[in-house]
């Protein structure tokens, strides 16, 4: 989500030459090289001009072969000031995604607007033949997910989410041991995480830009540190609760009086495969944590713990801090303190590097569309169960 208005869109700004066919080297994300002949640069997009939009300009300034040709907002201006900032020279400003996405001949685009564009603009560029890389959350509501997914499949094009904590290769470590059969059976997951104080603004707390508060920014995150290892399994029923008691009151927010989405919530989630998801997540609390993540399994259990100090910690939107293993031996209770790998990896630029390479190399998704409409069913039964007092039936197609 960025902090640019509700949909992102273009405005022509200035005409230039279509680039021509050359021979380049791309840098993977793995770190390998891989010489391209005979290949047309990417031409790519960003929709939305908010802060995290600049974090992916400034990702696929690093890789080789790649322009960035257009640039959108439906402010006035604001692309315009973007393109000159970021120095994107020769780049395209519209107002209209539409229209940008009909005269621009992309081969990818970032959609960076606030959620509740998410669907429509990712939709809309799918349909035009432009492979996507949406940030988090995937949409507002599960239907918009749903679509976005069936359109992605439709029209054959790469619909990846911007879930760069995957990337950290502690992450990766975490899965790789998960998916092993080093714990057994996992039964029970409880994940989450809370911030002492950490409350962002402007269009992270308007319901008609966001849809949701702490669960999309911050909230989604956790999900997909649970659900990933796991293969995701399907969510069946939602039990939850929410609230806002920080981020209404004015001695704990500064635009309190504008605040509608929630700050706290809590929810049981049944999985399929007979395994239990224990979440809450927490964007203000007079607490340090509300505890590590764990993984309970027949033969072992994992707690993780979140990396980073300070009142805006304590979330899964970074590294990792320390994980230990639970596990008998020899008839002893033994715990394992797993290393935790120090490493300098740009887990954001990762993402975007991952995106280009699979436009690149015709790979699937990085991180599929398909998972993630369970990530955003999950998201959407806990708003549906808050709201409603009682637990409540996900009906989630087979993806």
């Amino acid at each position: 989500m960025s902090t640019s208005a509700a949909e992102g869109g273009f405005r022509h700004r200035s005409n230039r030459l279509c680039l021509p066919r050359t021979l380049f080297i791309i840098h993977l994300a793995g770190g390998s090289d891989v010489a391209t002949t005979n290949a047309t640069i990417l031409r790519l997009g960003i929709i939305g001009s908010g802060g995290i939009a600049k974090a992916h300009a400034r990702a696929y300034k690093e890789i080789d072969g790649v322009e960035i040709v257009a640039v959108s907002d439906v402010v006035e201006g604001k692309a315009g000031s973007f393109i000159d900032e970021l120095e994107l020279h020769g780049a395209n400003a519209f107002t209209d995604h539409m229209q940008a996405l009909a005269e621009s001949r992309l081969d990818g685009v970032s959609v960076c607007t606030p959620n509740i564009a998410h669907h429509r603009v990712s939709v809309d560029a799918l349909n035009a033949g432009v492979h996507v890389l949406t940030e988090k959350p995937m949409a507002v509501t599960l239907g918009q997910a749903v679509e976005m997914e069936e359109t992605a499949r439709r029209t054959g094009k790469i619909l990846t989410i911007g879930f760069q904590p995957r990337y950290d290769p502690n992450m990766v470590m975490l899965k790789e041991l998960i998916q092993s059969g080093a714990l057994g059976r996992v039964y029970y997951v409880e994940t989450g995480g809370g911030r002492r104080r950490g409350m962002p603004g402007g269009t992270f707390i308007r319901t008609d830009l966001a849809g949701a508060g702490a669960l999309a920014d911050i909230g989604c995150y956790s999900i997909d540190m649970a659900m990933n290892p796991l293969g995701y399994p399907k969510p069946l029923t939602v039990s939850a609760t929410s609230s806002n008691h920080f981020g209404t009151n004015p001695k704990y927010h500064r635009e309190a009086g504008r605040f509608e989405v929630e700050d706290f919530g809590a929810a049981l989630i049944r999985l399929e495969g007979d395994i239990t998801l224990n979440f809450k997540i927490s964007w203000a609390m007079h607490m340090d944590t509300l505890g590590a993540t764990t993984f309970l399994g027949t033969d072992a259990g994992l707690k993780v713990t979140p990396a980073g100090s300070g009142p805006w910690s304590g979330v899964w939107d970074g590294g990792v801090g320390s994980v230990t293993m639970y596990h008998d031996m020899q008839d002893m209770h033994v715990e394992t303190h797993i290393p935790v790998k120090q490493h300098t990896v740009k887990i954001f630029n990762e993402k975007v590097k991952d995106f280009v390479g699979a436009i690149r190399e015709g790979r699937p998704a990085p991180i599929p569309g398909g998972q993630i409409v369970r990530n955003q069913a999950i998201i959407d039964g806990i708003l549906r169960s808050a709201a409603s007092g009682r637990e409540v039936v996900i009906d989630l197609p087979d993806m």
